[in-house]
């Protein structure tokens, strides 16, 4: 009996031999499975972005040249001040409630501190060749320092710093909302975009940290270029040559990545639009046109400065005759206060600029 048990035992060992082996084969089945069904899902996904090249073959000009249906620089920046300017009415309130708001929550620049910048400018003054500088060329020196100090206020905390942001990200949002509808040829109020156009708020904070992410390249050059100044890393030609390198692929890699997350920023405005959802339509959007778009981001640049230049220069010149003449309004705080109003205005034109842009091009049909 013990012979026959075990020789019945045997073929039960090579059952479960047999099984096991199986059991192997059917999980490298339902994994390589699995493995087929993720890739037929990426291939899916990407087949739905617009992929302009291929690595490792050559890309023709006709397969990759996106045309658009845009107006020039001069007739962006024109149309961009039509538009606010026709719906004045609605915008000049909202300006005004900004401004004041900001006055509120963050404060105004001190006029101490603004006096500070006369002070030194006429010292600075004393001590030219000629002993004296003109009212104009004083002007001008007094409204770059006002501005490239963070001329709004000075010395924030970091509440005010957080008040700042969400007071011009609420500027972003209305201003988008107004402007939408504007465009449809309706007639919103300044009401209804205050209370309808924050829906979008968080979404659009998603959009802020991955641009932050993709600044991080931008911030690193300015963070090592101060240290090299520092530390005369820049006195070598070779180092420099290297440090020229890095910082222009560094430029570069920011450049390419934010070109796209701005309108991305105008993309996640419209209802139920995820922040991912908007960025990779951005990037569609954007693709074999990001060139253009830096193209417009400078002449903004400059169309701001101008704008800066036209209204803050007769504004500081009438500020120092006014001041010279009556001394009991030498501590009112004029010149940080139209500087604030026409920094409102500035980020309200900016908006309008980016948005009328991302709307040329998602009105344009390809071929």
């Amino acid at each position: 009996m013990a012979r026959t048990s075990s020789k019945s035992a045997k073929p039960q060992k090579k059952l479960t031999k047999s099984h096991f082996s199986a059991k192997k084969t059917d999980q490298k089945s339902t994994f390589h499975k699995k493995i087929t069904i993720w890739r037929q899902k990426i291939r899916a996904e990407r087949a739905k972005h617009a992929h302009l090249h291929k690595s490792f073959r050559r890309s023709y000009r006709e397969d990759y040249l996106r045309q658009t249906s845009t107006p020039g620089l001069l007739s962006h920046a024109m149309i961009t001040f039509k538009t606010i300017f026709r719906n004045w009415r609605t915008f000049l309130p909202f300006v005004a409630l900004m401004v004041a708001l900001y006055i509120l929550a963050v404060g105004l620049m001190s006029e101490d501190f603004y006096k500070q910048f006369q002070d030194s400018i006429d010292a600075t003054s004393a001590e030219l060749s000629t002993g004296k500088i003109g009212n104009f060329a004083r002007a001008g020196i007094l409204l770059i320092s006002t501005v490239t100090s963070g001329g709004l206020d000075a010395g924030m905390g970091e509440s005010q710093t957080v008040f700042m942001l969400l007071l011009f990200l609420i500027m972003w949002l209305v201003t988008i909302f107004l402007l939408r509808h504007f465009l449809a040829g309706e007639h919103p109020r300044l009401r209804d975009g205050l209370y309808n156009a924050l829906s979008p708020l968080l979404s659009t904070l998603v959009v802020f940290v991955v641009i932050f992410i993709q600044a991080i390249p931008l911030m690193l050059v300015i963070i090592t270029y101060s240290a090299a100044v520092m530390t005369n890393f820049l006195a070598t030609p070779f180092y420099a040559l290297l440090y020229f390198i890095f910082a222009a692929l560094m430029l570069l890699l920011s450049g390419y990545l934010l070109s796209s997350s701005l309108m991305a920023l105008v993309a996640v405005t419209a209802p139920g639009v995820y922040p991912m959802t908007a960025l990779f339509a951005a990037s569609d959007l954007m693709a074999s046109r990001r060139l253009k778009m830096i193209l417009r981001l400078i002449y903004l640049i400059f169309v701001i400065a101008l704008i800066y230049i036209i209204t803050m220069m007769p504004i500081i010149l009438l500020d120092l005759w006014f001041k010279s003449m009556w001394s009991w309004i030498s501590g009112w705080p004029i010149v940080p206060f139209f500087l604030l109003a026409i920094t409102c205005f500035v980020f309200m034109y900016a908006t309008t600029y980016l948005h009328l842009y991302y709307r040329w091009l998602l009105d344009y049909k390809e071929k």
